[in-house]
């Protein structure tokens, strides 16, 4: 195939985790599960913070948020990839990797903006706790949110971009479980220059600008803990963030182990391996992480799933006196 074909009969092959055919069927029962987890998991979530005016709060707004945004993200990747191995088809046409490439992006920008939000909203409630409801406000809550997702709609569009102009000889085969934007780039027999500039960018400024705000507000929440006298006062306030620190630090450490261990070793594969702790992992512990550490969120799914079994049986008692109303008149 010459640099230049045409993109519309352009196919890439997805290798995956593994070729045995044995292990591929573990894999692929272990990621189904894993994804089914994940969605009904961060569902959950959602239903639980919707249901309770209790949680009707910026905190769990962004929680809710979130949790939304973690189904999508892993469904851009998993779902596919169930497929390819449920098929013995490893192909994926040129214009579904562009589209993969374009929601993995946009989703993963969208997780790392949504972290740092919610980083600020811990440091305003801990640190200017008398101001926090005018601070937070609905307005602005709102406007923090949709200024993350334009700028990850932005950054994903100008990624999705650039690789429309790249061109591909023969070398096809992608040593991942999905269109995995590094790999697509290298995979190019023309100039990647720009994209390589692009990448470099975004790790720069959409990554370690957000990392350096959610140090900078964790500093001032240790800061301002440290000041409080009373040890349940200490306690109380650090519960408050707890969750949200155990999440940045799997998602951020999982991210950067990857990277810079590909970086290391020039290992595709195991790189690919590493990378589900960040696509698959990270995203089904969140709900865990948060319903544990969390008494309102275990309260509220308790109230929730307490409310849809009582539906249930009430349903299952009314049934049968509608099946006697039918067969008598």
């Amino acid at each position: 195939m010459e640099p230049g074909n045409d993109t519309q009969l352009l196919e890439f092959l997805l290798l995956g985790l593994a070729e045995d055919p044995e292990l591929q069927l573990l894999i692929f029962g272990v990621f189904l599960c894993m994804y089914l987890v994940t969605v009904l998991g961060n569902l959950l979530i959602i239903l639980a913070t919707i249901s309770d005016s209790r949680l009707h709060t910026p905190m769990y707004f962004f929680l809710s948020n979130l949790s939304f945004v973690d189904i999508c993200f892993t469904s851009t990747t998993i779902p596919k990839m169930l497929v390819n191995i449920q098929t013995q088809n490893k192909a994926i046409t040129y214009a579904g990797c562009i589209t993969q490439i374009h929601f993995f992006v946009f989703f993963a920008g969208l997780d790392i903006f949504l972290l740092t939000v919610m980083a600020y909203d811990r440091f305003v409630a801990i640190c200017h706790p008398l101001h926090y409801m005018v601070i937070m406000n609905y307005r602005i809550c709102g406007l923090l949110v949709l200024v993350s997702w334009v700028v990850s709609v932005s950054y994903a569009l100008l990624q999705s971009l650039m690789i429309l102009r790249l061109s591909f000889c023969t070398d096809l085969e992608i040593p991942h479980f999905f269109c995995e934007l590094n790999q697509v780039v290298q995979r190019a027999c023309s100039d990647t220059f720009l994209n390589e500039v692009a990448i470099y960018f975004a790790a720069v400024f959409l990554g370690g600008g957000p990392l350096t705000g959610i140090l900078y507000s964790y500093c001032k929440i240790v800061s301002s803990i440290c000041a409080i006298s009373s040890a349940q006062g200490k306690y109380k306030a650090f519960s408050t963030c707890a969750s949200h620190l155990s999440v940045v630090s799997l998602f951020y450490g999982t991210t950067l182990g990857v990277y810079l261990s590909s970086a290391v070793t020039q290992n595709s594969h195991s790189t690919a391996t590493a990378s589900v702790m960040y696509t698959v992992v990270t995203p089904m512990l969140n709900p865990f992480i948060y319903s544990l550490r969390n008494k309102d969120i275990k309260s509220a799914l308790r109230r929730l799933l307490g409310t849809t079994s009582r539906a249930e049986s009430l349903a299952s008692c009314i049934q049968p006196f509608d099946d006697f109303s039918f067969h008598r008149f």
